[in-house]
């Protein structure tokens, strides 16, 4: 867990991929699904959250192991889906899921290390390879490159992203 303050500012610096993902695949979309299991839920939820909140578009995050239970029948080629797939203990299933996205048409956007990147990114629309970590830290990487692809999907439509509209500061209102 030393090397994860490293590992974030390697996350930190994709720009150029953050910015390819975001103009090629999620800025002209309407709606966006993340699919997530374990730790990784809670970060397709945030990476859902964040693009809603800085660029209006329509996004639901979802654990991998509901897929079948809903969102399944709204892949098809005009929904991008971000899987945020670490080679942990749930990868065999998390890659289940994209497998039945890709069987689907769907347009797979993956987040993975290189092994993951290495199993399926040849099925992906398009990859990021983020760094290798322990997988007790991995959802801190995973959050950062979720709110950063939110960020440059915000900037490629031009959204106002320090004051999105219609948000306030929890602090402020009541």
């Amino acid at each position: 867990m030393i090397e994860l303050p490293s590992r974030v500012n390697e996350t930190l610096n994709m720009e150029e991929d953050y910015r390819r993902i975001a103009e090629n695949t999620l800025a002209g979309a309407r709606d966006v699904l993340y699919l997530g299991r374990g730790s990784s839920f809670p970060v397709a939820l945030e990476g859902a959250l964040k693009l809603k909140e800085l660029s209006y578009i329509h996004a639901e995050g979802y654990a991998g192991g509901e897929m079948k239970h809903g969102p399944i029948a709204l892949i098809d080629d005009a929904v991008p889906v971000v899987v945020l797939a670490p080679t942990d203990a749930l990868f065999d299933k998390i890659a289940s899921n994209f497998e039945q996205v890709s069987a689907r048409g769907g347009r797979l956007v993956l987040l993975s290390d290189k092994t993951g990147v290495a199993r399926l990114g040849a099925k992906a629309e398009t990859s990021i390879v983020l760094p290798d970590i322990d997988p007790i830290v991995a959802p801190i990487l995973y959050t950062v490159a979720v709110q950063l692809l939110a960020y440059y999907t915000a900037l490629a439509k031009g959204t106002d992203i320090d004051q999105p509209r219609n948000l306030a500061k929890s602090v402020t209102v009541e």
